[in-house]
């Protein structure tokens, strides 16, 4: 177990074993600043499920209705890679020629969950797919490659 769950159990065991020592449910949520429905929440939870339902139950799904498709995802990825020197908006142009809509701040949340934000963070994934798949480089990833050497001779 993780150390934030050892702690969050601790303190729901803590809150049990001090009003089992105290025989005062009341004064022992007082005191570990609970609520006493919270603490027979936690009790029927340990009754039923031992230590193991004590964790935490995060229901909150998450929020999938701002993310974009597989597909445009993708896209947005290869493009990365296609066109490295690209920022974000000429980007977005460039995948809307192609038939694919999706906002310049679109392609910066992707690049930003993949890692892709920054020139130079594009250019060494470039380099790295380059070694492992043995790519033929278009005139641009040449240019832009280049252009990476030249700003480390600078």
């Amino acid at each position: 177990m993780t150390l934030v769950v050892q702690k969050i159990i601790k303190n729901k065991l803590g809150l049990l074993k001090l009003a089992e020592e105290l025989g005062n449910v009341s004064m022992a949520c007082r005191v570990m600043g609970y609520s006493r429905d919270t603490f027979y929440r936690y009790s029927q939870a340990q009754e039923e499920g031992g230590i193991e339902a004590l964790l935490d139950k995060n229901r909150r799904k998450p929020n999938l209705k701002n993310r974009v498709d597989e597909i445009t995802e993708k896209a947005v990825l290869d493009i990365a890679i296609e066109y490295p020197a690209f920022g974000h908006v000429r980007a977005s142009n460039e995948l809307r020629k192609k038939g694919i809509i999706v906002s310049p701040a679109g392609v910066r949340g992707i690049w930003l969950r993949n890692g892709l934000e920054q020139f130079n963070k594009r250019l060494t994934f470039l380099e790295k797919k380059m070694a492992q798949e043995k790519l033929i480089l278009t005139e641009s990833q040449i240019q832009a490659l280049e252009r990476k050497k030249d700003d480390h001779l600078v």
